[in-house]
């Protein structure tokens, strides 16, 4: 008997520890239902459509993209962390988007938004990162998505040298020699690019895609996945995954900007480092 009682008594504190351990690590199920783990759900919480409690609201319900609630709950979709995001910042994006009668919603098919994929790919026998840009492309029937630029170090690195005004050119009456002084052009390998349009740009995707097709470039893993959205008028954010414990975490608003259109294309520039 007293052998038996050990054993329940084990049993019982395994038991009591470990429930202690997954509450520790998960946390109660109030901030794991408050934290947004999905990027689909962003888009839904951002357009109050689904509470903090994971309650989905639909059209007819009153609670359906309220402008109360809606208040409410993008005030949490913001990385606290980040002291760049003020909250006068935030009230007056919050204000753009739920105010005045006339709110905006995220249209997850409406275009304007991105991946930024940081991966890691086999080059030459050398593990490297390697940057690929993917958004959706429409279909006859749903939608998928696709790669649209490349950054890849190496692949800039051979381009670097690149000067559109170069004193480097073929003379206009070029022709007349039946163009055989294309032998100077090719004399420095590194140098051939100074002689392209001035409106050349070098086209990394097409030179990632040789480089995979020959096998020189082998998928190894993701590392991280942003997403930069440009869909609000006269803003740009960021959307990153937060994995840590409490409730501001999961997918939330890393970086916020107000912009005008100038700065949407220096802001697109910089991004894909050009």
């Amino acid at each position: 008997m007293k052998h038996l009682f050990c054993i329940l008594a084990g049993i019982f504190l395994f038991s009591h520890l470990h429930g202690q351990s997954i509450g520790r690590y998960l946390g109660d199920e109030d901030i794991l239902n408050a934290q947004t783990k999905q990027v689909n759900q962003f888009f839904r919480r951002f357009n109050g459509e689904e509470g903090t409690d994971g309650t989905r609201f639909y059209e007819g319900d009153s609670l359906y993209r309220n402008a109360l609630l809606r208040n409410k709950y993008l005030s949490i979709l913001f990385n606290r962390e980040n002291t760049r995001l003020t909250d006068a910042l935030k009230d007056d994006f919050i204000r753009d988007i739920n105010g005045d009668g006339h709110p905006f919603y995220l249209d997850f098919h409406g275009g304007n938004w991105f991946a930024e994929v940081t991966t890691v790919f086999l080059y030459h026998g050398q593990e490297m990162p390697l940057t690929l840009f993917l958004r959706l492309q429409e279909e006859n029937v749903g939608s998928k998505w696709v790669i649209t630029n490349v950054y890849f170090e190496p692949f800039h690195e051979i381009f670097a040298n690149h000067t559109p005004d170069s004193l480097k050119f073929l003379h206009p009456l070029s022709h007349e020699l039946d163009f055989m002084n294309l032998i100077n052009v090719f004399k420095d390998k590194h140098s051939v690019e100074d002689y392209a349009a001035r409106d050349y740009k070098p086209d990394y995707l097409t030179l990632f895609i040789y480089e995979v097709n020959r096998s020189e470039l082998v998928f190894k893993t993701v590392r991280h996945v942003k997403f930069h959205f440009f869909q609000v008028p006269g803003w740009y954010f960021e959307l990153e995954d937060f994995n840590r414990p409490g409730y501001n975490a999961g997918w939330l608003i890393s970086n916020l900007i107000k912009i005008s259109d100038e700065e949407k294309e220096m802001i697109l520039k910089f991004i894909y480092h050009e």
